[in-house]
């Protein structure tokens, strides 16, 4: 089982997440979208998986702050231009595992997802 788990270092919710697996003895890496950009191809199979809309942090304070032409990409190709341009846009934390993408993190969220292990 391979967990890779996509966020902000300095995001509270993605340290809850990270010491919510370690706390269960599951190896995972931490990916910083700021550290290393996600390539193009991993935001497409994102987006097949979950819808670009639904990866954009609405709430953030880089989404308000955006000129209001850039809050409305029209194309696939604009959202990964958006994203890449933006990292910080991206909901944290994004857990990948076994190519699943599960997005955001509570307890119980987890405990559900990891209930087979």
């Amino acid at each position: 089982m391979t967990i890779l788990l996509y966020g902000l270092n300095n995001c509270d919710t993605c340290r809850k997440a990270r010491k919510w697996l370690s706390a269960k003895g599951l190896a995972h890496e931490f990916v910083d979208y700021r550290d290393f950009p996600i390539p193009a191809e991993t935001l497409k199979a994102w987006a097949a998986q979950m819808g670009f809309a639904n990866l954009i942090n609405k709430a953030s304070t880089t989404w308000k702050t955006l000129p209001e032409h850039r809050r409305k990409p029209g194309s696939d190709p604009e959202y990964v231009l958006l994203l890449r341009e933006y990292p910080a846009l991206l909901k944290r934390p994004l857990m990948v595992r076994d190519g699943r993408i599960v997005q955001g993190f509570t307890h119980g969220q987890y405990e559900k997802e990891f209930a087979d292990v």
